[in-house]
């Protein structure tokens, strides 16, 4: 989380409030009332939009509006709108009626503080700041209530989540996935300590991703005070020895002279007010003074100051970083020293993951440094556990080589240099693959009024032995093994299965010719080049067809538009109400032949798109790195006035 954010939000958004509530009437904002009802958010933009009688704001914004809870409450009752205030919403409501919304963190940390107190009244010792004690007993019964009913963490990581939807714009947390891999490659196996000297509301120090788990013990420090506090709670009601702290760890570092095993940070990006003037001459400087605009190149360094040697550093930094001229000097004194090991630019176009080491002294520097694209996170342990093998092996570049007036160390400029002369034939092989024809829609005729047979229902059809339902195992299969399992990505993409697990008799094995359906809309009916043994993965659902009186791709097409949400009362999806036309097979043969066609035509303008983006990236790459150039045209003589 960038470190920088709650107090940004905190000193320059002016209050959101516009109207008094008083803690005895909490507020609802949109969101609060979809779950409430039990329906999307555009629905109740709807009801705002048709119910003159609809309760007005009571506070909020014009583009983020708080209603009083009572009163919507009274109007869905007097609506006949079914609607359900968890235990838990009652307490978020309460807690947030609590106090204004610029307040809302020191809030959320105060509560978490009693919860930790409930579980422990030692783990209250040495908190950041004083969270002091609840002054709403009301609100006090409801989280006791909470914490009996969920367990105090769950009843605490409940609120940090309403806590981050209610300031999503302005509260910046690093994505899961991204903290877990963090987490994964700079621990230790043996776990040990971890530290993040931006630590936000400790997602990076909690992240699940290292093969022996969460560290044994874990430092921060963040700058605002409310988010280290709810960063303490959240770490030592996980269980983990924790030690937190409040501050600029720039100018006032409060964790001075620890060293911890790993370091972790996703550290605020361009922050030109870091302290560069007070700074100046800092040994922790060790490879040279970050200038002014480089505030990154000034976390590099902090983050290596902390960590033994030996021990590694993941960070996050912006692209430029890699690049920019000023850093040039302290890139290239991180290199000599064999410091920075990997630039990873992640999904997207980025930011960088830089993976550093701090040096033993008398070790020798290494020759190479891995740099590379990930087009899926997933690959990217695999390049660095293959790195640490043969750090020499490619994609590995060596160091010498980038060691020029630039330093440039960007993955997208090393890929340039390594296409060479086979960038202008990888641009005209995507040309051709684009200009090929393509799969088109299928022939319909357009009428005038709509004509809808006799419909049965999809529940009616499997009474009858037309069609046969599998539902999926609620959790994936666990462990590595053999068996091919489609997941719901393999579905959306149309590409082969994924996912692995160890054989299992209870797991539903799929054949050529089954519909299989996602919980958002996604359906495909699996070919002949399915995989053998291929088995259903989670959160799918396997509609098996007799083909001797029901069409496969038909059935599909009509799936498509069904609900297939989880059921409330046991969580399967269930598509048994989706109505379906009663035709013969004949006309359910040429229904199905157009959805055939149709997610065919889908598939190619995905194929088309996945091209297209290639060829404008081979395009720029070659008209900058000089394989390509525009086409000369004959100049054309002015006319004479």
């Amino acid at each position: 989380m960038n470190s920088q954010a709650e107090t940004w939000w905190t000193v320059r958004t002016r209050s959101p409030r516009v109207g008094v509530v008083s803690n005895q009437d909490p507020t609802v904002n949109a969101g609060d009332i979809a779950r409430l009802a039990d329906v999307g958010r555009a629905a109740v933009s709807n009801w705002r939009r048709r119910h003159e009688d609809f309760p007005r704001p009571v506070g909020g914004t014009a583009s983020s509006p708080l209603f009083s809870l009572r009163e919507i409450q009274d109007w869905l009752r007097r609506n006949g709108k079914r609607h359900r205030l968890s235990d838990a919403d009652l307490a978020w409501q309460r807690l947030r009626a609590s106090g204004d919304d610029l307040r809302l963190g020191h809030l959320v940390g105060r509560a978490g503080a009693f919860l930790l107190g409930l579980r422990d009244p030692a783990l209250r010792k040495g908190l950041p700041g004083d969270p002091g004690d609840l002054d709403d007993p009301g609100l006090a019964r409801l989280l006791t209530d909470l914490a009996e009913e969920r367990g105090h963490r769950e009843a605490f990581e409940f609120l940090c989540e309403r806590y981050a939807e209610a300031h999503s714009r302005q509260l910046f947390v690093t994505p899961a996935p991204t903290a877990a891999l963090m987490s994964r490659l700079a621990l230790p196996a043996g776990g040990g300590t971890l530290l993040d000297p931006a630590c936000g509301v400790g997602t990076l120090l909690l992240a699940e991703g290292a093969p022996g788990g969460r560290p044994a013990r874990a430092l921060g420090q963040e700058l605002g005070e409310a988010a280290a506090l709810i960063s303490a709670v959240r770490l030592r009601l996980a269980g983990l020895e924790a030690h937190i702290v409040a501050g600029d760890s720039l100018r006032d570092d409060a964790l001075d002279g620890e060293l911890a095993d790993a370091v972790v940070c996703d550290p605020p990006f361009n922050e030109r007010a870091w302290g560069h003037a007070e700074l100046t001459g800092d040994p922790r400087w060790e490879y040279g003074t970050p200038p002014r605009g480089e505030p990154e190149l000034a976390w590099v360094q902090h983050c290596l100051a902390h960590v033994r040697p030996g021990g590694l550093v993941a960070i996050l930094m912006p692209t430029a970083a890699a690049g920019r001229r000023p850093g040039r000097r302290i890139r290239a004194n991180l290199l000599r020293a064999g410091a920075l090991r990997a630039v990873v630019t992640l999904p997207g176009g980025g930011p960088d993951l830089w993976l550093l080491r701090r040096p033993v002294p008398g070790e020798r520097p290494r020759s190479h440094i891995l740099l590379m694209e990930a087009e899926d996170l997933s690959a990217v342990p695999a390049a660095w556990e293959a790195y640490l093998a043969d750090p020499e092996a490619p994609p590995a570049v060596r160091i010498i080589e980038l060691l020029d007036d630039d330093v440039d160390l960007s993955p997208a400029r090393q890929r340039l240099r390594e296409r060479g002369p086979d960038l202008g034939a990888d641009f005209a092989a995507a040309l051709e693959a684009f200009s090929a024809p393509s799969a088109g829609p299928p022939e319909l005729d357009v009428l005038d009024e709509p004509q809808r047979p006799p419909t049965t229902t999809i529940g009616e059809l499997a009474k009858a032995g037309l069609v046969t339902v599998h539902h999926s195992p609620v959790r994936p299969p666990s462990g590595d093994g053999e068996t091919p399992v489609l997941l719901a990505d393999d579905l959306v993409e149309g590409t082969t299965p994924t996912g692995r697990a160890p054989y299992d008799s209870g797991l539903t094995e799929l054949r050529a010719g089954d519909v299989v359906a996602s919980p958002i809309g996604h359906v495909r009916v699996l070919g002949e080049d399915l995989e053998p043994g291929t088995v259903l993965g989670p959160n799918l659902t396997l509609y098996r067809v007799d083909p001797e009186r029901l069409d496969a791709h038909f059935l599909a097409g009509f799936l498509r538009s069904a609900d297939l949400r989880p059921n409330v009362s046991h969580s399967r999806l269930d598509a048994r109400r989706t109505r379906v036309p009663r035709l013969s097979l004949r006309g359910q043969r040429a229904y199905g032949e157009a959805f055939r066609r149709l997610a065919a035509l889908e598939d190619e303008v995905r194929r088309r798109a996945e091209l297209g983006r290639t060829l404008v990236r081979l395009g720029f790459d070659g008209l900058i790195d000089g394989h390509l150039r525009p086409r000369s045209r004959p100049e054309v003589p002015h006319a004479h006035r």
